[in-house]
């Protein structure tokens, strides 16, 4: 039987800044009948600011210091225009940017990806440490939760898989009992903790993630999801024009949605949410009376033509040195490699002698990749590269996208076209 509780996901648009904070503090106002479990990105632009500094950590770069100190200022002008001076907000803040100065004291000596997870973590602790104050200030009492605390996984750092057992114990153990007294908790999406205790992170837009696996331990009603658009689209309205809002999706469409690219939803969301029936909205937070994107079970109605365009792809194309097939034992022994540097493939076709795969862009993993190959096979990466899938395909809409676009290779299965594109400047003749 399912809860009365519903978990709230905001992401960094919906907090840029001071007014979009008392906009979330107005929206979780006009929901309070219900139990509220509130799951807050980093503010803003601050996880990509955050991966800076960690890059600039790592490579000694002599903008590191003025990089943190943008990050510092942007988040002292949000709470200075929230808080009068001696909240005891300014102080928790505070506390968290002594934690980076700590690790940026000292020379790099770990691996990249544990240092990113320590660095670009301290953005989603700062945002909610903010919103629970606010929620404080304008009468929602709330929780503020470390997440960290309930939310265990592996030692995969950057891409940490949970520990599932051990985090429903946890938050089913922990979470009831703070919303007792509380009309809402309030909690970090996007990181968790490793067996070891040390900060980890589950993956870009991890916080959708984050707020499926909540809903999907305490049994949520619903999960709403506040973003900058309307809903779901057929497509991303600032890349394509003429998209279609799409009023409601199956669990079925939306995780093909979200594996091909679609970045209105973590590919991982879907099932914590599907394998309980809890439905998820996509709504707006500036345009509250929108219908929003219905995303539960067997809702698909006739769909337009849906489009995905990711960017920043890679094709590694692999073969072997003695001219021999590419047979079962090579592919088993490839399939491991990707798995041990964790390159999620795309889109894959062998042939004979060869091996092509197209992945995101990752030049330390592919790097990796390279080494641990290289002496068996021969590999070429073509980088600068586009994956275009459409799903509900029709030949007028595919032949639109492809202008001005060299196809690399194309797959087609059912009703879904897949395209690695390369920009092609059209030839004119010379005057």
């Amino acid at each position: 039987m399912k809860s009365k509780l519903r978990v709230f996901k905001f992401g960094g648009a919906s907090v840029h800044d001071a007014e979009g904070v008392r906009r979330v503090g107005e929206i979780v106002k006009d929901n309070c009948d219900t139990p509220l479990v509130i799951v807050v990105s980093a503010m803003g632009k601050m996880t990509a600011a955050l991966e800076d500094v960690t890059s600039s950590y790592v490579t000694g770069s002599d903008r590191l210091q003025t990089q943190f100190a943008e990050v510092k200022e942007f988040h002292w002008k949000i709470a200075s225009d929230l808080f009068e001076a001696g909240h005891g907000v300014f102080g928790k803040i505070n506390d968290l940017f002594v934690e980076i100065d700590w690790v940026l004291e000292e020379p790099p000596e770990d691996t990249f990806e544990y240092l990113y997870d320590q660095i670009v973590s301290v953005g989603e602790l700062i945002s909610t440490h903010i919103v629970s104050a606010w929620l404080s200030d304008i009468g929602v009492s709330n929780t503020w939760l470390d997440v960290r605390d309930v939310l265990k996984t592996d030692n995969a750092h950057r891409e940490a898989r949970i520990d599932w057992n051990w985090t429903e114990g946890l938050i089913s153990g922990r979470v009831p009992p703070m919303l007792r007294d509380n009309h809402a908790v309030v909690t970090q999406g996007f990181i968790g903790c490793t067996s070891e205790n040390f900060t980890s992170t589950l993956g870009k837009e991890g916080s959708d993630y984050s707020a499926a696996v909540f809903a999907n331990v305490l049994d949520a009603a619903e999960v709403v999801i506040w973003k900058d658009v309307e809903g779901v689209f057929s497509g991303d309205p600032k890349m394509f024009d003429h998209v279609s809002k799409l009023d409601r999706l199956s669990y079925r469409e939306a995780i093909e949605m979200t594996y091909y690219g679609a970045k209105v939803i973590h590919p991982k969301t879907i099932k914590p949410l599907q394998n309980k029936s809890i439905p998820l909205f996509v709504r707006s937070f500036t345009h509250l009376n929108a219908q929003g994107t219905w995303i539960g079970t067997n809702l698909d109605s006739i769909l337009p033509p849906i489009i995905v365009l990711a960017e920043d792809q890679a094709l590694i194309h692999i073969s072997t040195k003695d001219f021999s097939f590419v047979g079962e034992e090579h592919l088993s022994k490839l399939f491991g490699y990707f798995a041990t540097h964790r390159i999620k493939i795309n889109l894959m076709r062998n042939t004979a002698i060869s091996f092509s795969v197209c992945c995101r862009r990752s030049d330390r993993k592919i790097e990796g990749l390279r080494k641990d190959i290289e002496n068996d096979f021969n590999v070429v990466v073509d980088f600068d590269l586009q994956l275009l899938t459409v799903r509900h395909s029709n030949e007028v809409t595919l032949d639109q996208l492809l202008k001005g676009k060299t196809v690399v290779f194309e797959e087609r299965f059912k009703d879904t076209v897949q395209c690695v594109l390369k920009s092609s400047p059209t030839p004119t003749m010379k005057n």
